[in-house]
């Protein structure tokens, strides 16, 4: 199996986490253990490479909403910097497969925010 598509995944998702400021141990742990997963879900399904790196950065937002609370920081990432005032929400990833060419878009407006991969500091 080529892991080209989980390489890429892993780096585009490591980019956000950084410009965001949680590079932390343990947001790299969930990212790790998302690449794990697609790795297997993509040796089932080689065609699914397309729509590997939006699962992975969906998996991690997850995985950071359920180790940390949708309260906390690191339970929103990524947070909305669009948005001028209201509450702090996320952005989410579109097309909600993951792909192709996933997306970063404001879960309040809609608006497209950065690809995967391209968001800047909050």
């Amino acid at each position: 199996m080529d892991d080209n598509a989980i390489f890429v995944a892993r780096a585009q998702v490591l980019a956000d986490l950084e410009a965001r400021g949680l590079g932390s141990p343990a947001s790299v742990t969930a990212l790790e253990e998302a690449c794990s997963e697609r790795r297997w879900w993509l040796s089932q399904w080689p065609p699914g490479a397309e729509f590997v790196a939006g699962l992975v950065a969906q998996d991690v937002q997850d995985a950071l909403a359920d180790q940390f609370g949708r309260g906390a920081r690191e339970g929103l990432w990524p947070v909305c910097t669009a948005c001028d005032g209201g509450p702090a929400h996320a952005l989410h990833i579109e097309p909600d497969l993951g792909g192709p060419e996933p997306t970063w878009v404001c879960e309040e407006s809609g608006a497209v925010v950065a690809p995967l991969g391209g968001l800047g500091p909050a």
